[in-house]
């Protein structure tokens, strides 16, 4: 059998949790199976023994306004998946960018479906800051593949429920599948000299943020709940990938105004490689992620992962990954009733987090044993071998006997 993935990101080119998934999934089912990669960029070869076809584009001629060129652009993409042949069994796909190229591979080769669902484009009405009116096309686009896939990858409990209320889909074609880790990749280790090279004080404990600036990563809740927390301690901000220019704005006037009332307060406007992401997290005496609309969360496991105690929002699947009290702590968006959309009251929120931190921050014994306890649960419940296994047999299950 042989497997074709159809993405957006793959290696070199990875900004999200969506692109993590592909690159060790992929890997992983490739000791099982004849695995393929098609994906937006300028790879072409082999990778870990993966033949790997990135697809560039050209979109210097076009005249559309600038905030459609990235749906359109996909759309390009998607074709040209397909006009190169398809000879696999299954074709996997991944974000909205790569859900024509499954439909076209579906209908044209009659190949069967699979999609994973990292996220879900009602769930993100912000993403119109974005996309314009082909936040509309994507919303669309999303609904038709989803309920015309043979099977549809829910990445937590959460996400499967969300599936449920807001598309028209078979439940037994819905599959809970964890997103994973590799821990022997991302494990503690000791590089303070990673942390002096990006700004950071190795010899004072800090807080840590990783992710995108986005909407759905909270990103300016933490950074409003900085006047909230304790002294003594740095907020060291992994934060790149702006969707916007509006937000980055946003984001750089909220650290400014932070950055005047308190000093420690680091912001690293890029996305590390992996060696010193994970330093980062090793380093850290809290991991942060406040996250206002999260299907799983890979980068609280990564932290987990990397013996860091943690302090997230208590949205969508992030509740599957951190358990309150044990390996971290889960913070309501409002203590009355959660939204799946924002907080209800930012403020509140922001003081919410901001005293988790400092309860951690103040109780070292805690952080031990919540960061132990946490880099035993990424290992026990969280391997990307066990994840491929039961993404083949869900491929198996799609197929006629034999083939």
């Amino acid at each position: 059998m042989k497997s074709l993935f159809l993405t957006n990101e793959y290696p070199p080119h990875i900004y999200g949790g969506a692109g993590v998934h592909v690159e060790y999934l992929t890997k992983e089912l490739a000791r099982l199976m004849d695995v393929e990669v098609r994906c937006f960029g300028d790879q072409e070869g082999v990778q870990n023994g993966i033949p790997v076809h990135g697809v560039g584009l050209d979109a210097s001629a076009w005249t559309c306004p600038p905030n459609l060129k990235s749906v359109f652009g996909a759309l390009q993409r998607c074709l040209d998946f397909n006009t190169r042949a398809i000879d696999a069994q299954v074709v996997h796909l991944h974000t909205w960018y790569a859900h024509f190229g499954g439909i076209l591979a579906r209908l044209n080769y009659g190949v069967p479906m699979v999609l994973t669902v990292h996220s879900l484009e009602p769930l993100r009405p912000w993403k119109r800051e974005q996309l314009g009116g082909g936040y509309d096309f994507t919303c669309w686009l999303e609904k038709t593949a989803i309920e015309m896939a043979d099977a549809v990858i829910a990445v937590s409990e959460e996400t499967k429920a969300d599936l449920l209320r807001l598309f028209t889909v078979d439940p037994h074609k819905i599959h809970v599948i964890h997103n994973g880790i590799d821990p022997e990749e991302y494990q503690r280790v000791e590089a303070p000299d990673i942390l002096r090279k990006h700004g950071v004080d190795p010899a004072v404990p800090y807080v840590l943020f990783v992710g995108r600036i986005t909407r759905q990563k909270g990103i300016v809740h933490l950074v409003r709940a900085i006047e909230s927390m304790a002294p003594g301690f740095q907020i060291v901000l992994c934060a790149g990938a702006p969707d916007t220019p509006e937000i980055k704005a946003e984001m750089e006037a909220a650290v400014a105004a932070q950055q005047a009332k308190r000093d420690g307060i680091v912001w690293i406007q890029s996305m590390l490689p992996v060696p010193e992401k994970i330093a980062m997290y090793s380093h850290a005496e809290v991991f942060c992620c406040p996250s206002i609309y999260e299907p799983f969360g890979i980068i609280n496991l990564e932290a987990m992962a990397c013996e860091t105690a943690v302090v997230a929002s208590a949205v969508g699947g992030i509740k599957e990954v951190v358990v309150h009290e044990e390996t971290g702590l889960l913070i309501p968006l409002d203590q009355q009733q959660q939204s799946p959309f924002e907080a209800t009251d930012p403020e509140s929120f922001a003081r919410d987090l901001a005293e988790g931190i400092n309860k951690l921050m103040a109780d070292p014994e805690k952080r031990r044993r919540m960061a132990l306890a946490g880099r035993q649960r990424a290992v026990d419940r969280f391997s990307w071998a066990s994840i491929a296994r039961r993404t083949k047999a869900l491929y198996d299950s799609l197929l006629p006997s034999g083939q």
